[in-house]
């Protein structure tokens, strides 16, 4: 098993260039579903997820593979061939966002057989969101022997309102009502960078799609759709854009994120200024975008809630609370989204930090300097702020069971050598 191997105290300096992100990939891989033909997606991370998504396309019979070794980043996905609209539980039992291929399916092929899926530990993500919705548009659902079982002739538009925020749950309805008879209007949507993005490809493949951003989603369903006449361009990944941004804020230095967008971390940026880090952004003479980060001296500890999209992201809390180790002062970390999302807490403690739990809120008081030991990752995120803590810590950090760093950053450990890291991995 492999494991990250990092000795801290060292500054950060130079560019890196942000990956396509994990959280439009995903979705925008299964969208392939909807048509029979060629969709190509360029700017795709090259991430353990994606690899299972690929593999469970091909399962279906569809094509899925990455172009070229000189173009590893572009995919072509061709579902003409799909023979078996079933995603089973030997590949989707380690990555929630399987349950993306479930709308895609019923609404192309009107049946689909879906494992329930795994993924992080990080709380409970329940599909029942998913499945509500399909069922409002005429779907015939039934769960048994830990299967979704759905049946539609074809599903049929309809207004769905979900009891809660959801991303995969909005992503998945999205892509089932583009070919639903009528119209589908989607409230209390979430409103993530990565769902716009999603429609745009939707869009390109023939899709009449109105409020992708909003709240409120207005789907008018069309007989079929057909392949974008030219690739479709993933978006930067966000979180890792303000992973990296909050290690260059630990550590200090001066880095510039290539690709990456501050419109989408409005709520990182703010705090992360607010402890005292230099951030501007812009965009270059070619319309590449960028977001440069600049720290000197100790930050300030900052307090700050987690909520949907555009508040302060989940997926950044661990880093975040990484940067408030080192910080002066005390800050408290109140995680509402998900239920189970401080297991990185007993690492950071291995590491010298003082932070107590209390419920839903973690009181974080800041010292001076963390000492380098031997931890382990417990989710994707909780690998991230495990790699920032070791980054500042005093001597050497290990980090354990890095396969969950691999679902959702590209090299990371690349990318942070190349401006100045002392982190290699060790192959287990």
């Amino acid at each position: 098993m492999d494991k990250l191997n990092i000795r801290g105290g060292h500054r950060l300096s130079g560019d890196i260039i942000v990956s396509g992100a994990k959280n439009a990939a995903l979705p925008e891989l299964c969208a392939a579903l909807l048509v029979a033909g060629p969709v190509t997606l360029d700017n795709v991370p090259l991430l353990q997820d994606v690899a299972t998504t690929l593999k469970v396309l091909r399962t279906m019979g569809a094509t899925a593979e990455r172009s070229s070794s000189s173009q590893p980043d572009q995919v072509l996905i061709d579902a003409s061939t799909i023979n078996t609209p079933e995603a089973p539980y030997e590949l989707v039992k380690t990555m929630r966002a399987s349950i993306l291929v479930l709308g895609p399916l019923l609404a192309r092929f009107g049946q689909a057989t879906v494992s329930l899926p795994g993924g992080c530990a990080i709380g409970s993500r329940p599909v029942d969101q998913h499945i509500k919705g399909l069922q409002a548009m005429g779907a015939d659902i039934r769960v048994e022997h830990g299967n979704i079982v759905a049946r539609a002739a074809r599903l049929k538009g309809a207004r769905i309102t979900t009891d809660m925020v959801t991303v995969t749950g909005t992503e998945n309805l999205l892509m089932a009502a583009t070919l639903a008879e009528g119209e589908t209007i989607l409230e209390n949507a979430a409103q993530e960078p990565e769902i716009p993005d999603l429609a745009e490809l939707l869009i390109k493949m023939g899709a009449r799609i109105e409020g992708h951003g909003t709240h409120r989603i207005r789907i008018q369903g069309v007989e079929r759709l057909h392949s974008p006449s030219v690739a479709h361009r993933i978006v930067a990944d966000r979180i890792e854009a303000g992973t990296f941004l909050c290690a260059v804020a630990a550590t200090g230095g001066d880095v510039t994120l290539r690709g990456a967008r501050a419109d989408h971390l409005d709520a990182v940026i703010d705090k992360l200024r607010e402890a005292g880090a230099h951030i501007e952004s812009g965009q270059s003479a070619a319309g590449e975008d960028w977001i440069r980060v600049q720290s000197e001296g100790r930050l300030r500890a900052v307090s700050f809630r987690t909520s949907e999209y555009p508040a302060f992201p989940t997926d950044m809390q661990a880093q975040f609370m990484a940067v408030n180790c080192i910080a002066e002062g005390v800050a408290r970390v109140s995680e509402t989204i998900f239920e189970n999302r401080f297991m990185h807490v007993n690492e950071l403690v291995r590491l010298g930090a003082h932070i107590a739990v209390d419920g839903h809120t973690a009181i974080v008081e800041g010292i001076p300097r963390l000492s380098g030991a031997a931890v382990m990752a417990t989710d994707l995120r909780a690998s991230a702020s495990l790699v920032i803590a070791g980054l500042v810590a005093e001597g050497q950090t290990v980090v354990d069971r890095i396969y969950h760093l691999d679902r959702g950053y590209d090299r990371m450990e690349a990318k942070l050598r190349g401006v100045g890291a002392d982190i290699e991995r060790i192959k287990g």
